[in-house]
């Protein structure tokens, strides 16, 4: 409820969609007309959105349901730790590190897949590491990775394949219930994916070869400096040349790593099984590590799984300085710095990045108003850059790329001249906008 509640805080209900969101939505008719669903994305948030976006158009009301969703993800995700960790307060602890962080809040009430990937990965590792699983147990790691899978199927792979490992090797989980469970999660989830494929894409390896172009060609990089880079935004960092961090979000960076290492020494000095959180750390790497070497660009929401994960051990060594402060005033002083510090930063981040959206996706709103002063009504075709998608839908226009043969209404431009069978269209600047050099283009 805490997450939920900061997160309305920080976040308006009002905000207007952005731009993934637009592709999700728009594939229900009040919100229509739809746009391009290309071959990465899936229809995991769509199936989230159709209690409210099949029959209401309202922002607000998508963005309430999407909230109550978060907090109940939350919730689901960390619950099944209680009875795998030792110190029951570690795992609320856990919950609240991960909620203090200012894109899973900026997230909270978005319809973006990757808080439920890193939920259904936390509730998945948990229900595995029961000590008797049962049919709930299994039950859970069936639906947490079907979760993970059905938003994005990568990452069910990645957290799937250190779960499958453990079942099948490690001689305390050794099972195979689990080794089934696993399977049939990941199976249930990808299921409409690859159906998808065959239907649209001509098959499984049509779809990973075009996503893979969308995204600019998965191949061996390094994205471990544009991941620390987009530590305090962009929401996308892509290209990430020429961007800075800010100094005191790296803090996150610092702390965590620290705090991993601190639960698992603690762990093992009490002689207590750490086995567990060892898998919740191997899950973590294993969700993060193709974002940072695989994919040639960043964004913070890309590591929620991993941090969900994270936290765990890290929440055990939080509570290890806890118990340290109650004796020592100057640590009791230094830890109530550190977490003020913490909530001070990641607050920060989510006014910032809150206002920046607002202003951005305000200017979707100011290109349009200048195409309907210039006679630009559906039904119409926009062309421009990639954001002539946004742009078009906010005026209920399709859209299209400058060199698609259909012949448009309206061209949008931001610093460049028209095409060459725009050039004679009257042209009109787009007043007042928060990035400047807008203007349009439309057909007489």
């Amino acid at each position: 409820m805490g997450f939920v509640v900061v997160a309305g805080v920080l976040v308006p209900v009002g905000l207007p969609l952005g731009w993934d969101e637009i592709v999700y939505a728009s594939r229900f008719g009040p919100y229509g007309p739809g746009v391009p669903f290309s071959a990465p994305r899936t229809r995991g948030v769509p199936l989230l959105l159709v209690p409210v976006a099949s029959w209401s158009d309202s922002v607000v009301l998508l963005r309430l349901w999407m909230a109550a969703l978060a907090g109940g993800a939350l919730y689901a995700g960390f619950r099944p730790w209680l009875g795998v960790l030792r110190r029951p307060a570690a795992v609320w602890v856990a919950a609240g590190l991960y909620g203090s962080l200012w894109f899973a809040l900026f997230y909270a009430n978005s319809a973006m897949p990757n808080h439920y990937t890193a939920m259904g990965a936390a509730a998945a590792t948990g229900c595995f590491l029961r000590r008797r699983p049962g049919r709930a147990a299994y039950a859970g790691i069936v639906a947490g990775l079907a979760v993970v899978t059905l938003m994005r199927p990568n990452d069910g792979a990645a957290v799937a394949l250190p779960l499958f490992v453990a079942a099948t090797l490690v001689p305390a989980w050794r099972c195979r219930g689990r080794l089934v469970a696993v399977v049939a999660g990941v199976a249930a989830g990808a299921l409409p994916w690859v159906v998808e494929a065959w239907l649209r894409f001509g098959g499984v390896p049509g779809r990973l070869a075009e996503a893979s172009d969308t995204q600019g060609g998965l191949r061996p990089v390094l994205s471990l400096k544009a991941h620390l880079t987009a530590l305090d935004g962009p929401l996308l960092c892509r290209p990430c040349t020429g961007d800075t961090v800010a100094s005191g979000v790296v803090e996150w960076w610092l702390l965590l790593p620290l705090l991993v290492v601190l639960g698992l020494w603690t762990v093992r000095r009490t002689r207590r099984a750490n086995a567990p959180l060892w898998l919740a750390v191997a899950v973590a790497v294993a969700a993060s590590l193709p974002y940072l070497f695989l994919v040639p660009y960043a964004a913070p929401r890309f590591l929620l799984p991993g941090y969900a994960l994270l936290v765990l051990p890290a929440a055990v060594g939080l509570l290890a300085v806890a118990d340290r402060a109650r004796g020592s005033r100057p640590v009791a002083v230094a830890l109530v710095l550190v977490l003020l510090g913490h909530a001070g930063v990641q607050i920060a981040q989510v006014r910032t990045h809150v206002s920046v959206q607002e202003r951005a996706r305000g200017d979707w709103q100011r290109i349009s108003a200048v195409l309907r002063e210039n006679g630009v009504r559906p039904p119409c075709l926009i062309k421009g850059n990639s954001s002539a998608i946004p742009v078009a839908y906010t005026a209920g226009c399709a859209s299209a790329d400058m060199d698609d043969p259909a012949p448009a209404t309206a061209v949008i431009l931001r610093r460049a001249d028209p095409p060459d069978w725009a050039r004679d269209w009257p042209r009109r600047p787009v007043p007042g906008t928060y990035n400047p050099g807008w203007s349009v283009a439309v057909r007489d």
